[in-house]
């Protein structure tokens, strides 16, 4: 398949916020054009629209379906775009999944099923079903602290057997550990992202391909720098790099994501900071916070 040649899955590719109008009732696509342009002019290597962070839950199927195809067509093919449509439902999931590629996605990303707590042979029915239903890459999203179920390696070299066009993981399990055991499973059979930002340096240490990541919404070109440095073996400053963002990256998740990205944003005048319920807007307190950390990178946050 020609996508799937096309398609590298190194560097930053950012899972990008759903700007909305104030009130929270539409999509606000001028912010989201903006906030593509942003990314792309930023050298982030792709997009990740409707995943978690993009509050996909609380969009409607046309919106969702919407949402990719914007992101498409500003995205003018400059980077791949990888649309998230996973769901707690496998026929949901091929559903969403045909749409966004009939939308013009490069690639889906399929979080894991939450709340029904499959079993590990039913998380490899549902990734295996999902990745023969299209013709394009499919990247697994790991992250049992929301979705409650844990995606194994052994597991995952089982959907990896069955499923050729299975090519990623954004791991987000919190545990290097993990990384290195998928990586010493399946080599290159299998490109690893990291799924959570602070962790992004050491996993690329042990052979992740860069990171997945809700900061780039707010500095895309440092997040990226990060990633660009690693892939080239600098080390000494990627570490450095890595370690200017690591206030940001934890403020950005004291609070329920992605309303602490919002806020900032919002701060920055680009976008609403409005989330969708059941999510609440960040606090005062820490939007505050949010801003004093911003300061170090000669921002116009306030």
């Amino acid at each position: 398949m020609a996508l799937m040649a096309a398609l590298v899955l190194e560097g930053t590719f950012t899972a990008i916020v759903t700007p909305f109008t104030p009130d929270g009732s539409a999509v606000d696509v001028d912010a989201l054009d903006r906030l593509v342009d942003a990314q792309i002019e930023g050298g982030v290597s792709g997009l990740v629209p409707c995943g978690t962070t993009g509050e996909s839950p609380t969009l409607s199927d046309a919106e969702q379906v919407d949402v990719i195809r914007r992101v498409v067509v500003r995205a003018k093919g400059r980077v791949p775009v990888i649309a998230g449509t996973g769901s707690f439902s496998t026929k949901k999931t091929i559903e969403a999944s045909k749409a966004a590629v009939e939308a013009g996605a490069d690639a889906v990303m399929i979080v894991m099923p939450y709340y029904s707590k499959p079993s590990q042979d039913g998380l490899r029915m549902h990734a295996v079903e999902v990745a023969r239903s299209v013709e394009v890459p499919v990247v697994l999203y790991n992250i049992p602290g929301r979705c409650i179920v844990d995606l194994l390696p052994e597991t995952t070299e089982r959907i990896c057997s069955e499923a050729k066009n299975v090519v990623g993981m954004k791991e987000a399990t919190g545990n290097v550990l993990r990384c290195q055991e998928l990586v010493r499973r399946l080599g290159d059979r299998l490109t690893v992202l990291s799924g959570d930002d602070v962790l992004t340096l050491p996993m690329m240490a042990i052979g992740a391909k860069g990171v997945i990541s809700v900061v780039s919404n707010v500095l895309p070109a440092e997040t990226s720098r990060v990633t660009t440095l690693a892939l080239a073996g600098k080390y000494e400053e990627a570490r450095r790099a890595h370690f200017d963002l690591l206030e940001l990256a934890s403020l950005l998740f004291v609070e329920p994501n992605p309303a602490p990205a919002k806020a900032v944003l919002a701060k920055l005048g680009r976008m609403s900071p409005s989330v969708r319920g059941p999510l609440a807007p960040a606090t005062d307190a820490l939007t505050a916070r949010l801003v004093e950390a911003m300061k170090r990178f000669g921002t116009e946050a306030r």
